[in-house]
């Protein structure tokens, strides 16, 4: 990587201006979208889709890079505000997420036995406060057939990352004051909750899966590639190819050329096309499996926006629309296929239930579900212009 371009403190050249945002990218709402359908079919469908999990993990990189190149660019011009950045937090993540925690309350006592309602409310309040992984570290895995009766599993997701931003600002604050290289600082994390990761697989699978310990790398190689992309610095060092019948002369290759992003953005897509199907609940995640979707969304980022994928495919309107309700839609996935999953047949989902229950199931979760989601989504729906600053 070429990183001598800019000091390693972070400091920006004279006259140099940085925009405490993003500029907007139409192909990161689509892979949004990408990651939400693969969560989506893996949790209504899981025969059909079995490593659709690994959207969550796409999540991840998508949301260091968009909120890491914010908190790296406000510090580098002096405007950082821990007020107004959990400000920011509270209010795109806590409209839709009560309105979801909300309905679940709600329907879950029509639809659960006292048990079953007793654990979703420690669930619900685990959600709210971002601490779910920690409450579900002690009970059935992820994938357990007990994980049916569990409609907010899935906000493990928004627990591990809301506790990643509570240290990981702290963290590039302290450097910024001492001088030292926040690329540096991120790297060093990275191979750290890496190891941590592969390390405690197996001996502690539970553990590794839900600690936030073992997936903040996954977080902080977004983050790494917004502070490239932040200060403008290239991936590569300039790599060089002989040429001559002798290799007598050197000729720079060019890896900013529309076909190198077209080769990386299709690799990334390919990478994450191979974990959607190699991918299998019974397999011990994350560990090594877990580099195929955080390559794959790294290299799409990476590659940029006018690369032929990111263009033509992520960038296409559907992906683009169904990425801008992304986040609405994510906390209601796990109640729309899990909650009517309960132990009373007349509340079965239509994925396990028998035909006859269908219509009995559907009639419920279409006013409670649906209207959850549509709620959510029309008060977190934002122009396009802000959708990348949050």
């Amino acid at each position: 990587m070429k990183l001598e371009q800019l000091p390693l403190d972070g400091s920006v050249p004279t006259g140099q201006a940085l925009t405490t945002h993003p500029a907007y990218r139409p192909d990161i709402d689509g892979l949004r979208a990408l990651a939400v359908l693969a969560v989506v079919i893996f949790h209504a469908f899981p025969r059909y889709l079995p490593g659709g999990f690994i959207g969550v993990d796409i999540f991840f990189v998508i949301s260091g890079f968009l909120i890491g190149g914010i908190l790296i660019a406000s510090l580098q011009q002096g405007s950082f505000s821990f007020a107004d950045f959990y400000a920011r937090r509270i209010r795109r993540i806590f409209p839709a997420l009560s309105v979801v925690l909300l309905s679940c309350v709600v329907f879950g006592w029509f639809a659960l036995f006292p048990d079953e309602y007793k654990m979703m409310g420690k669930h619900t309040a685990g959600g709210a406060g971002f601490i779910s992984n920690f409450f579900l570290w002690n009970e059935v895995g992820y994938f357990d057939t007990a994980a049916e009766t569990k409609p907010l599993l899935h906000l493990l997701s928004l627990g591990i990352e809301e506790q990643f931003y509570i240290v990981w600002p702290i963290l590039l604050m302290l450097a910024w004051k001492w001088r030292y290289s926040m690329v540096k600082l991120a790297l060093l994390i990275v191979a750290l909750s890496f190891l941590t990761n592969v390390g405690g697989l197996h001996q502690f699978p539970s553990a590794t899966f839900y600690s936030p310990l073992s997936r903040v790398w996954e977080l902080l190689m977004g983050s790494v590639l917004a502070y490239l992309s932040v200060n403008k610095i290239s991936l590569f060092a300039g790599a060089h190819r002989a040429t001559g019948p002798l290799g007598g002369s050197e000729q720079r290759l060019d890896w900013q050329s529309a076909s190198a992003r077209n080769c990386l953005s299709a690799l990334g897509l390919a990478l994450i096309g191979l974990a959607l199907v190699l991918v299998q609940q019974s397999q011990p995640f994350p560990g090594w499996w877990a580099l195929l979707p955080v390559g794959g969304a790294w290299l799409l980022i990476a590659a940029g926006p006018q690369a032929w994928c990111n263009r033509v495919l992520l960038s296409s309107r559907p992906m683009v629309a169904l990425g801008l309700i992304s986040y609405p839609l994510y906390p209601g996935i796990g109640p729309c296929c899990r909650l009517p999953t309960s132990s009373n047949p007349a509340f079965r989902s239509p994925v396990s239930a028998p035909a006859p229950y269908w219509p009995r199931w559907c009639w419920p979760y279409s006013r409670g579900g649906w209207w959850s989601v549509r709620c959510a989504a029309l008060l977190t729906e934002k122009p396009k212009s802000w959708c990348c600053r949050a």
